[in-house]
């Protein structure tokens, strides 16, 4: 990492659009140029056969993202696009034929090009018709009027540029004039849609998006910063400045990756990550960096920490570990930023899950949220790995371990294990089961006050709690799904906003009905109190997370 001269160096090239290049392309993109279109809304798509509609050539969909393979044609969805690869050797490299990016079928991923880059953005502009007044007709032959430029722009920049800068502000102010206030895409900076995924449901967590809102946060007075070292909550500042600054071009989150490269050097590089893994380690670097972190971590005193990561996010587990002999129980408290999951796997199979492609109507492997919860906090009988000591009667016998929620965080992050290793194979593979989730939650249930009083009877017994049955209900706001293979494969974000969904992906934004929300493979559920939902962008005073206020 301390090798790295500049915040904003380049991704390291796709290997395999590199050996695509050396083995197949002799005179650029040149071919796939003429195939290159502008459609009505100014997005640029490959279309090679106007009349035909173009489907899976593996389960003939057409719905979806369909991607083109550049050496043969073949088209395949995004659920059989690495198939293609597997059956065809070399047949790498393909193209998303309703945005023109270059997507590797290897790495999962799309790769930039900046050659094809240049092509694109030269035939997306050629193909607009320019009304009289200097801009591109929009749908339906209304036209819309040029942003006003800068009459005093460099001699060097070409007719091009500046056409692909009225294309992007007239597509901008015609697309997405109407999306709500926050609401902006984010530069995919090669391989970075889990980070991505992330900010963009952090962003929208009403607590979490409030404190930078209400500048919480004083970049002048950072002392991380002022001593030349980068700061995760200088950065997470930045970025919602920019979410909130009504510009609805999509934003590169350059510094703040830089920021968490500096913080969590293991994981740095511009390979795909696990978004969880992101989201924990975001977390962990927010409190390090914050004043009230760096307070509690100093101090004998370790009671809960007032940073925002763990105001919002942070809740409280309880562990009881029942020796059967004596029926004495240990209990352990451990605190928590969220809660993961395990899936049933009763009705799942293993047998050709990496290569099929399932639709919900299927009912294959189908599970529901209230069943992982369940399963969370039932009892488990601890393995002869995991030989307990009673305190009580001295013995290692029989135990049993229950999990229940004693505290619930403002914000709730349900992460979904979707990783298992498959004892015929002896690898891991991606559970693909589809989830069946609430939007509106009670988790009364599963908190320790429930699961204690039930394993007793309900007998009525003195117990602390540290929720109430009102705080205990949520809503959900963001939905993190991933698409491919445990290794590889794509994410995207489900926002949910006054109860209109949009799909975060990448820098591409599209309003969807809830039940492509309902569809999607759920990776990482937000929720939030019920009474902190849909409430507008408030003031300090209103603030939950305010001083002095609990």
């Amino acid at each position: 990492m301390c090798a790295r001269s500049s915040l904003y160096s380049n991704p390291k090239p796709c290997k395999h659009l590199s050996d695509y290049k050396l083995r197949c392309v002799s005179n650029g993109f040149k071919d796939l140029q003429k195939f290159i279109k502008a459609g009505s809304n100014g997005r640029a798509r490959v279309d090679k056969d106007n009349t035909e509609v173009r489907r899976c050539s593996f389960c003939n969909g057409y719905r979806g993202r369909l991607f083109m393979c550049l050496i043969c044609s073949s088209v395949s969805c995004s659920s059989h696009v690495g198939l293609h690869t597997q059956s065809e050797n070399g047949h790498d490299i393909a193209v998303d034929i309703e945005r023109a990016e270059l997507y590797c079928c290897l790495c999962g991923d799309q790769v930039y090009d900046s050659e094809f880059d240049g092509i694109v953005v030269s035939e997306r502009v050629k193909d607009l018709p320019v009304d009289k007044n200097g801009g591109f007709e929009g749908v339906e032959g209304r036209s819309i009027k040029r942003r006003k430029l800068d009459s005093k722009l460099d001699p060097g920049i070409n007719d091009d540029l500046k056409k692909a800068r009225l294309l992007m502000s007239s597509r901008d102010q015609r697309q997405k004039s109407c999306y709500p206030l926050g609401l902006r895409g984010l530069n995919n900076l090669g391989s970075t849609c889990f980070m991505n995924s992330v900010l963009q449901a952090l962003l929208h967590a009403p607590p979490f998006s409030n404190y930078f809102l209400n500048d919480r946060h004083n970049h002048d007075q950072c002392p991380i910063k002022s001593g030349g070292k980068p700061c995760l909550l200088c950065e997470m500042d930045t970025i919602s400045s920019a979410m909130l600054s009504g510009d609805h071009t999509p934003y590169s989150p350059a510094r703040l990756l830089y920021s968490w490269w500096q913080h969590s050097t293991s994981l740095a590089s511009y390979e795909e990550k696990d978004a969880h893994e992101f989201f924990i380690s975001l977390l962990n670097g927010i409190h390090e960096n914050s004043e009230e972190g760096r307070a509690r971590d100093d101090s004998k005193d370790k009671g809960d920490c007032q940073c925002i990561a763990h105001r919002a996010f942070s809740g409280l587990l309880r562990s009881d570990v029942m020796c059967i002999t004596c029926g004495f129980t240990s209990t352990t408290d451990e605190p928590c930023f969220d809660i993961s999951l395990n899936m049933p796997t009763s009705s799942f199979s293993f047998k050709g899950v990496a290569n099929k492609a399932v639709k919900p109507n299927e009912q294959i492997g189908l599970s529901t949220l209230s069943g992982c919860l369940e399963l969370y906090t039932r009892p488990e009988r601890l393995g002869s790995d995991q030989k307990f000591c009673c305190q009580n009667c001295q013995g290692t016998g029989s135990s049993l371990k229950q999990m229940s929620i004693k505290r619930l965080p403002l914000v709730l992050c349900l992460h979904i294990k979707r990783v298992e290793h498959s004892p015929s194979s002896k690898r891991f593979l991606k559970n693909d089961q589809y989830l069946q989730f609430p939007f509106s939650l009670d988790m009364t249930a599963y908190l320790s006050s429930s699961i204690v009083r039930k394993r007793f009877e309900n007998r009525i017994f003195a117990f602390e709690c540290h929720n109430s049955d009102s705080s205990a209900a949520y809503e959900i706001f963001a939905v993190v799904s991933h698409f491919g293979k445990f290794d590889s494969g794509h994410y995207v974000t489900y926002l949910r906003i006054k109860n209109q969904w949009y799909k975060c992906d990448d820098p591409w934004i599209n309003e969807v009905d809830e039940e492509t929300v309902r569809a999607s493979k759920s990776y990482m559920l937000f929720y939030v109190q019920k009474r902190l939902f849909n409430i507008p962008r408030v003031s300090p005073r209103r603030d939950p997370l305010a001083s002095g206020s609990k």
